[in-house]
């Protein structure tokens, strides 16, 4: 069987997307697994599934499968890599579409300058939403790890974050804390963590240890998650540029109950088939 897809990459975290909307397309975990691998596949940080819509009123249904082979709940640099490959592949000609996904409905727009605009939802503070193991609601948590408590700010995207405030993000422990905060117990479904140094209120550098992925080169839910993560703490303003090492996310939010909007760049790098 040949696999036909799409080399993309949002920010430098990096996609293969492919088309099921004519024909489904379904794997188990090795196989998703397999072709994500940057030796053995196609290579890339996560695998998009373009599917026909589920729900009324959405255009698609969009199906996010991590390096690891896991099915996750959202991606917000891969919700822009969506909106510009179905406009590419002819599949729409709106400018925004409505789509769905694991955790809701999200609604991408391509802007004139060739950006994407995703609103993506109100996020959600709760620790059982997150999940997150805590008696009561706050700002910040003390997370205790194998070398010290660290404070960490927990949000849901869609999917969830632990972002912590480091002085230089640069030096940051991203690899072996991000590991541990990944798999603490107090998140039942594991949690992707982000390293956040504040330059000003509108300004932040972001790394972020992503759930079964490691360490990407961006990570757009991650970049709403840290600039939700400040506000709550007084630290930033309603709009933030958030740079991570492949790019620059433009993070805007207006407060608890209002949805968060990202917009940053969508790129196609290639194209090609796979045999499986």
């Amino acid at each position: 069987m040949k696999l036909a897809f799409t080399k993309m990459h949002g920010a430098g975290n990096d996609f293969v997307v492919i088309d099921a909307t004519c024909e489904p397309v379904a794997f188990d975990t090795a196989t998703w697994q397999r072709l994500a691998d940057r030796h053995l596949g196609f290579g890339c940080d996560q695998i998009l599934v373009v599917e026909r819509p589920r729900l009324e009123g959405t255009d698609f249904h969009y199906r996010i499968f991590n390096a690891d082979g896991g099915e996750v709940e959202q991606c917000g640099n891969g919700a822009r890599c969506f909106v510009r490959f179905v406009h590419e592949k002819g599949l729409t000609d709106k400018r925004e579409i409505r789509v769905g996904t694991m955790a809701g409905i999200i609604s991408p727009r391509l802007e004139e300058d060739g950006r994407v605009t995703v609103d993506m939802g109100a996020p959600r503070l709760a620790p059982a939403d997150i999940p997150f193991v805590a008696p009561s609601r706050a700002d910040v948590y003390l997370l205790d790890l194998a070398g010290g408590a660290v404070e960490v700010s927990v949000v849901s995207m869609g999917n969830p974050h632990a972002v912590q405030v480091v002085a230089d993000v640069d030096a940051a422990p991203v690899l072996g804390q991000g590991a541990q905060i990944e798999s603490h117990p107090r998140f039942p479904k594991r949690v992707n963590a982000g390293f956040m140094q504040v330059i000003d209120r509108r300004t932040v550098r972001l790394r972020v240890y992503e759930r079964g992925a490691g360490e990407t080169l961006a990570c757009g839910t991650g970049a709403c998650a840290a600039v939700v993560a400040g506000n709550l703490r007084g630290l930033l303003d309603a709009q933030v540029d958030v740079h991570t090492r492949g790019g620059v996310l433009t993070i805007a939010w207006a407060g608890e109950g209002m949805p968060v909007r990202m917009t940053g760049p969508a790129v196609t790098v290639f194209e090609g088939t796979i045999d499986i």
